[in-house]
């Protein structure tokens, strides 16, 4: 198994891997991550330990060679550049995990989602047969090149995108199982990530927007409002998509409630000065609204709100 992105949730998975010895597992990785892996190994910070393992790194996929499992764990403005690292990994029945945020490439695969994948092109380079679909509920933060600390959550699902069981999705959850996470072989992955969106899809940008932590955005009742109206919005999205949700945005925000004062990946990216994933956590959503001719006037207010803000501070494109 090969690691593609051995940031916080790559390396979060990687170390566990490694440490536990459920699988043989490497790492791509380039600049200050290849040289923290190459000299101390996998690091992880998990419940005020240190767990260390060594680690098997490259910057060239070709140095790997082929493998059965190939996790992407790349942002998803960063996964077109990724893709020339993917493909010389791959072999006949190699199978790609993706463990990103928002709406994946594969997510509808009658569809091309411009917001996710323009043109296309990860599609052509990783096509739907070999995806394995991924979710990570847990938050982890890289603390320095190659050293991740893991604050909260345990849980990784896996699943066929066209749903129902398989053996190759059943051997993957053995192998994340012996390296202690909880995961879910679900029968119907695309909800799964539907579901997490409906909650990141209005915490994120508001957030990243306003500099608050998730308990102030709950706690303000205009704003808690605007994600509620936002997260309706995306509800009648998923029921014409095959992802209903039974629960009320009230119910989801009492879920996140318990969270204290999270401050979500795309804050964290803002105060970092890095790119933000904001097609992915709701232009997608915007994009999927005006297919299928949904109103989605607040999730366009928080889409459009958001890019300006992220293309006057330089981290989103200006077209």
């Amino acid at each position: 198994m090969c690691i593609v992105g051995a940031g916080a949730i790559g390396g979060w998975i990687g170390t566990r891997l490694a440490a536990t010895g459920a699988a043989d597992v490497s790492a791509i990785a380039r600049g200050a991550t290849l040289a923290a892996l190459d000299t101390h190994g996998w690091r992880l910070e998990e419940h005020g330990e240190l767990i260390a393992a060594p680690a098997r790194v490259a910057a060239s996929p070709a140095d790997l060679g082929e493998q059965d499992v190939v996790v992407l764990a790349v942002k998803a403005t960063s996964l077109g550049s990724a893709l020339d690292l993917v493909a010389p990994l791959c072999g006949a029945e190699t199978a790609v995990v993706p463990f990103m945020n928002g709406v994946p490439w594969w997510f509808a695969p009658d569809l091309t989602l411009d917001s996710v994948d323009p043109g296309g092109q990860i599609a052509a380079a990783v096509p739907y047969e070999r995806v394995i679909g991924g979710v990570v509920h847990a938050s982890c933060a890289s603390i320095e090149p190659g050293l991740v600390r893991h604050a909260t959550g345990n849980g990784l699902i896996v699943g066929e995108p066209a749903g129902g069981p398989s053996a190759r999705v059943a051997a993957l959850g053995d192998v994340l199982r012996s390296a202690g996470f909880e995961v879910t072989e679900s029968p119907d992955v695309r909800r799964d990530v539907w579901y997490k969106l409906w909650g990141n899809m209005t915490m994120n940008p508001v957030t990243a927007l306003t500099g608050a932590t998730g308990d102030l955005v709950l706690g303000d009742p205009l704003v808690r409002e605007l994600c509620s109206t936002a997260m309706r919005e995306a509800q009648e999205i998923g029921a014409r998509i095959g992802c209903p949700i039974a629960e009320t945005p009230e119910d989801r925000h009492a879920i996140t409630s318990r969270l204290g004062a999270l401050r979500t990946s795309m804050l964290l990216d803002v105060e970092a000065g890095r790119p933000i994933e904001l097609d992915a956590l709701i232009g997608s959503v915007h994009e999927l609204g005006r297919r299928l001719d949904v109103p989605t006037p607040a999730i366009d207010a928080l889409f459009g709100l958001t890019r300006l803000f992220g293309r006057v501070q330089g981290l989103y494109p200006s077209s």
